[in-house]
């Protein structure tokens, strides 16, 4: 091997031998920076997250569940951040007194329907328990988010000086007749009938000559039993069936005008709201979105189940109801809507937004629709 050979070996392993101590002294001048750094940077405390205590109106059954069913939503997309805490019924206060409640602070919010403070205003009743307009619940929460309702609300919720807002999701289907001492063929057997419901259904239902007793759900089978009262409605067929109104009654009418369309409403104080972040509030609003088509899904399947059981395993009679009766349940409305109507203002304001929107909309839902009967019956007769 020539000597310039060695040399220049020589050189290459001495090179690579300063390099590597230059390397590991540069490495251990960085782990000491980064060592000086970290003593010199303040702790991160980890920020404590914001818990809402939120009210259902609900002790039990399947209400219950979807309002779980909205926080599990909620709490799923916040992560860690944003918790809700659901209170059953009368946790904190009564039912009756649960809108106070939040527009004072002491609860953040509450998961209840608009009915339940309908003495408040007779408007209450057109978000939640109104007139039918050939609309149903679906069409009267696309009236809120799309056609002005929302808007209107929150100029009831200032008018009313009530520090809230509110969201409203699930589509409820029309509400039954109810159950019944005998079958109802025809609207002259309804006279006279001490008869269960609530918010403007009320008023409609005097107005066809019955007599009527607003009950909470839990005391409306004690009510029947005791004939305190002759009939009586509360929601749906696994509700009632909750209740036990199987075993006081074997009479069952389904279809009413009554109370035809109906929605939760989540509500929340409006200071503690606008002090969340955006993000927060977006979920609060887009779980609600979300809960509206998960409600409808599952709720539809429980309460067909719960009806075959109900006729099936309890032996109850399940009528539609007359055309007579719900005839006379379109007239006792219009009734009543006028005479409310040149009384207050506000409210004729809101039912005039509601018959823009459901005549646009049903002239062409109706139109397009097929007659889905006639398809049922065609396959299962």
């Amino acid at each position: 091997m020539t000597e310039k050979i060695k040399s220049r070996r020589k050189f290459i392993k001495a090179s690579a031998a300063v390099a590597a101590g230059l390397g590991a002294i540069t490495l251990a001048a960085c782990e000491e920076k980064k060592e000086e750094k970290k003593a010199a940077a303040p702790a991160i405390m980890k920020a404590e997250p914001v818990v809402l205590k939120v009210q259902a109106a609900w002790g039990g059954g399947i209400f219950l569940e979807n309002a779980k069913s909205y926080v599990d939503r909620v709490n799923a997309m916040a992560g860690s951040s944003l918790k809700i805490d659901l209170l059953s019924v009368n946790s904190v206060v009564k039912t009756s007194q649960m809108q106070d409640a939040v527009h004072r602070g002491v609860l953040d919010g509450a998961h209840y329907v608009p009915a339940y403070w309908y003495s408040k205003s007779p408007a209450a009743s057109l978000f939640g328990t109104g007139p039918c307009f050939g609309w149903s619940a679906q069409e009267m929460l696309g009236w809120i988010h799309y056609g002005g309702g929302n808007e209107l609300f929150n100029e009831l919720m200032e008018t009313l000086g009530l520090d809230l807002v509110s969201f409203f999701n699930s589509p409820m289907p029309a509400q039954p007749l109810g159950w019944f001492k005998e079958e109802i063929k025809d609207v002259s057997q309804m006279k006279g009938l001490k008869y269960r419901t609530v918010g403007l259904a009320a008023d409609v239902l005097n107005e066809m000559g019955m007599s009527v007793v607003q009950l909470p759900g839990g005391e409306i089978q004690p009510a029947m039993k005791s004939g305190l009262i002759d009939a009586a409605e509360f929601n749906n067929p696994t509700s009632d069936s909750d209740f036990g109104m199987q075993d006081v009654s074997k009479h069952y009418h389904l279809a009413s005008f009554h109370q035809s369309q109906e929605a939760f409403e989540i509500t929340f104080n409006k200071t503690k709201f606008n002090s969340l972040s955006s993000e927060h509030q977006n979920i609060l609003r887009y779980a609600s979105e979300a809960e509206n088509s998960n409600f409808y899904w599952n709720n539809t399947l429980r309460y067909a189940d719960d009806l075959i059981e109900l006729k099936e395993k309890h032996g109850v009679n399940v009528y539609r109801t007359p055309d007579s009766v719900m005839q006379g349940q379109l007239e006792a409305w219009d009734i009543v809507v006028d005479r409310i109507s040149a009384k207050d203002p506000y409210f004729a304001k809101v039912v005039a937004s509601q018959k823009t929107y459901a005549k646009k909309v049903m002239d062409y839902l109706l139109l397009n629709q097929p007659d889905y009967a006639l398809a049922y019956k065609h396959h299962f007769g």
